[in-house]
């Protein structure tokens, strides 16, 4: 190798080290769901790191035989990233990974949560009040109220007594915007349409902070169940969407483009992303092809 290609692989090679640096950096939890986790991550991966704004991480938890040891050894640090994502429902974290999460938001890290990442955890209090609502889980009443909008466009916190988690048949579903403003939604039509997905409906929980940037029209609630929320936990910021059942409900554009400005704006206040140019109208949904 002459000694000028010789600078210039060296130079080639910082340059992709400072492009690697400049990108957020996302560690992304797996391991155990009741969905096809094994499906879903590389969507959510690919829904990220195709922005070019994001560099993804895999950290997966050992299965739910694993054993003492295995556990022991799977330790996240937390710290290390801009931003956590959750796309995990099983069995509970040992306490010292979930006082390492509590303790990693509160002063001022970031955590998205998406889809049955909100079934996990009703036990762990800290956990709730970070994702202002959950479902399933044996979650009732005790967890907190229900949250959605009603038709007159009012936010009701609603205490009655039931459990906490229902969705009817999958189906494509409409996004309704409620705080157009908000740097994640900025730009997106007052309506759009989502690909088939489950919605989520009578979330309960702590609903402590929260503000609901989009709604969808449940017919088995007959209630405006959020689908796009933030949440303040200590200094930190969450993003949390209850879409994205499977990796057909994740190719929607749509989704790809709320996940990477929720992703971004929980790691840095601000969204920088424009949005997809075919972004799904009021009456058409449009997927992102397959790999």
């Amino acid at each position: 190798m002459t000694l000028p290609r010789f600078l210039g692989f060296f130079l080639l090679l910082g340059f992709a080290s400072s492009a690697w640096a400049d990108k957020l950096k996302v560690l992304l939890i797996d391991g155990q769901n009741n969905h096809n986790w094994k499906a879903t991550t590389p969507v959510l991966v690919d829904a990220l790191e195709s922005s070019d704004r994001f560099a993804v991480t895999v950290s997966t938890s050992p299965a739910r035989n694993g054993s003492k040891e295995q556990w022991a050894q799977w330790n996240p640090d937390f710290s290390a990233f801009d931003v956590t994502l959750s796309n995990y429902n099983g069995q509970s974290w040992p306490e010292n990974v979930q006082k390492d999460l509590e303790k990693y938001v509160k002063e001022g890290g970031s955590l998205v949560i998406v889809h049955a990442a909100n079934n996990s955890f009703s036990n762990w209090l800290e956990y709730n009040r970070m994702i202002g609502l959950g479902g399933w889980g044996g979650r009732t009443e005790k967890n907190g109220p229900y949250l959605y909008f009603s038709d007159a466009g009012k936010l009701v916190r609603d205490p009655r007594p039931g459990r906490g988690g229902s969705h009817g048949p999958q189906h494509e579903f409409t996004v309704k915007l409620r705080q157009k403003d908000h740097p994640i939604v900025k730009g997106m039509p007052a309506e759009w349409k989502h690909a088939k997905d489950e919605l989520y409906d009578s979330l309960r929980g702590p609903a402590e902070n929260v503000e609901v940037l989009a709604t969808s029209y449940s017919s088995k609630s007959k209630k405006h169940e959020p689908m796009i929320m933030t949440i303040s936990y200590g200094k930190g910021r969450v993003f949390h969407t209850p879409m994205g059942h499977a990796d057909y409900s994740m190719r929607c554009v749509g989704f790809y483009d709320v996940v990477r400005r929720g992703t971004e704006w929980a790691a840095t206040g601000k969204v920088t992303l424009p949005l997809s140019n075919n972004f799904p109208t009021a009456d058409k949904v449009v997927s992102v092809s397959r790999k």
